[in-house]
């Protein structure tokens, strides 16, 4: 199975560009996967981008799927056995549908595993996005009136 990644190429000024976007990057991940979990992660991710149009996509931390707006909202990590859905602040989070059932003990992140044949909650996983996306922009609004000087 070829992992998906980005290559290196200098352009006319001899500066390094990458030649993958992360949503090629993503895609491709999706590709190779050619099990549930491509399915799994295909499936998140729409549901990621109609929950917030204006959602970034990013490769991290050599070949993890993100998704930012203001921040990260969210991660999706593949495994094994599972998809997993990492918030990085689910625990500012409120998640009335109980959708969170993994990385509960720490005070910051939370995570949604999905495993083989599970059904998403489609309305409360774009619920949770929207939130996540509302937290951040509240974040970077107050920090920017911090810098600002404003109250």
């Amino acid at each position: 199975m070829k992992k998906a990644t980005a290559t290196m190429k200098k352009n006319d000024t001899g500066e390094e560009n990458e030649e993958a976007s992360p949503s090629r990057l993503i895609d491709a991940r999706i590709e190779e996967l050619s099990d549930w979990r491509g399915e799994m992660l295909a499936r998140v991710r729409a549901l990621i981008k109609q929950a917030e149009p204006d959602v970034v996509e990013e490769w991290k931390w050599r070949g993890v799927p993100v998704w930012e707006r203001g921040g990260i909202i969210c991660t999706g990590e593949t495994y094994k056995s599972a998809v997993k859905l990492t918030f990085a602040k689910g625990a500012s989070l409120e998640d009335p549908a109980g959708l969170f059932n993994a990385s509960l003990e720490g005070n910051t992140r939370r995570a949604i595993d999905f495993h083989e044949g599970d059904k998403i909650d489609e309305e409360a996983l774009k619920v949770l996005v929207r939130a996540a996306v509302a937290l951040n922009m509240s974040v970077r609004s107050a920090g920017s009136r911090k810098k600002s000087g404003g109250t």
